[in-house]
Parts: structure tokens; sequence; C-alpha cells
């Protein structure tokens, strides 16, 4: 079984160059200790802060420092952009009629990052 995943999970993108914790708003009014999160906890900046340098060649900041630096891959600020909820979360389970998030969870980052979750943020609520 995986773990409920809640606000101040550590998360970390396969792009970032350093891990990041996971934001949950208590609009979901559910509890693990501090509020749990759904696969709709996705949203840029409000759910997933940045991963301090990105260095993907796919994310145009990244692409444009490299050619400016004759082909040195530069790694720039990581701004997330992600395009769709997580998955495969845990459909067992509903919280606002969407399913929790697990630890064994992934979210794409259009810029060819995968992020998934280090430490779900708790280690006693546990989902299918």
């Amino acid at each position: 079984m995986g773990m409920q995943v809640c606000m101040g999970a550590t998360l970390q993108c396969s792009f970032g160059a350093a891990p990041s914790s996971l934001v949950v708003l208590p609009a979901n009014r559910v509890l693990t200790g501090t509020p749990a999160a759904n696969i709709m906890d996705n949203i840029p900046i409000v759910n997933i802060p940045p991963f301090g340098m990105c260095s993907s060649i796919a994310n145009p900041t990244v692409a444009s420092a490299t050619a400016a630096a004759l082909g040195v891959l530069t790694p720039m600020p990581c701004v997330p952009v992600i395009p769709a909820p997580w998955a495969p979360g845990s459909p067992a389970v509903l919280l606002a009629s969407m399913p929790t998030l697990n630890n064994s969870s992934k979210l794409m980052c259009a810029w060819a990052g995968v992020i998934q979750v280090v430490n779900p943020g708790q280690t006693t609520v546990q989902v299918p």
C-alpha cells in the first residue's frame, strides 16, 4: 500500500537541481495532520514550487542560454509547466471527488522532467 501525500511532502524533478515541498491548500477539508492532497494539486507555483535550476534542454530558457554559451549546458531557473494532473493516484480513495495522491504517483513537466514524491509528508495514513 502507498502512503497518502500531504502538505509539506518532499518532491524532486529529474531535471531540477534542488528538492521542493508540495503545497496543499486546505480546500479539500481532509487532514492527515496537515491538508491531504489529491491528483489535482498540480498547479505550478501554487502547489508545485520551483526546483532551483532546470537543466532540461527542452526548456526554452535553458536552450537559449546553452546556445548563447556556444553549446555548453547552462541551467536556468526552474518554472514548472504542468499540463496534466498527477498519475495514477489512488482511484479507490476519493478526496474532493478526485483520486487521492499517493507516494508512487508521478507528475510530468512540459520540459521533459518527471516529478516524483520523495517523502509523503506523513507516515501514518496508507491508501491502496
